[in-house]
């Protein structure tokens, strides 16, 4: 049997085996590659379908701005890019410029927007997409930048030439911060290391 006389694999039913106030856990019963029926659990958010991470450049200094923050589910600060839920029928591309308004007090315009990637694929089908946004910090109100942080949070900027990250990562490291993959990915694309 070639690779053409194979079944696709694909979801046939979803069970919600135990529902929280903001996430649920899911039985998926899927049709795999041999076509054999196979399950595995999956998480997934109960009211947003969504998020998106924004890679901000400071113009003219060619700075990156990062955010740490205390993330509940790994117990630890955490070193991400500016990032968000997307909000129910809001544009992607709006909830990115909020998001680093909101986290970072930076306001900017958007370089380019990425389509649907998977954050997590063995545990979730939550997508993401990434931005790029340029932000003027000759601008008046990204001279003192003002954050709109949710009650809950509580977030340390950095904003980082690019010369000085690997030293910037490996004090970070060196401090007990956990570092977001798509971050980590991000700068080893650069052709960093730390």
């Amino acid at each position: 049997m070639n690779e053409l006389e194979l079944p696709l694999p694909r979801r046939l039913e979803l069970h919600d085996l135990a529902v929280g106030e903001w996430l649920r856990l899911q039985r998926v019963v899927y049709l795999d590659h041999a076509g054999m029926t196979r399950d595995w659990e999956a998480a997934s958010r109960r009211f947003r379908q969504g998020a998106v991470m924004v890679i901000a450049r400071l113009r003219p200094s060619g700075r990156l701005v990062m955010v740490q923050q205390y993330r509940p589910p790994a117990d630890a600060q955490v070193l991400e890019f500016p990032a968000g839920l997307i909000d129910p029928g809001e544009d992607p591309k709006a909830t990115a410029l909020r998001e680093l308004k909101e986290e970072t007090g930076y306001s900017g315009t958007l370089a380019w927007f990425s389509r649907q990637c998977l954050n997590s694929p063995g545990m979730s089908g939550e997508h993401f997409y990434t931005a790029v946004v340029e932000v003027d910090e000759t601008l008046p109100e990204n001279r003192n930048p003002q954050t709109d942080w949710d009650e809950s949070e509580n977030i340390r900027t950095f904003c980082v030439a690019p010369a000085e990250i690997p030293e910037f990562l490996r004090g970070r490291q060196d401090a007990g911060v956990l570092f977001d993959g798509k971050l980590a990915g991000y700068f080893l694309g650069m052709g960093m290391s730390w």
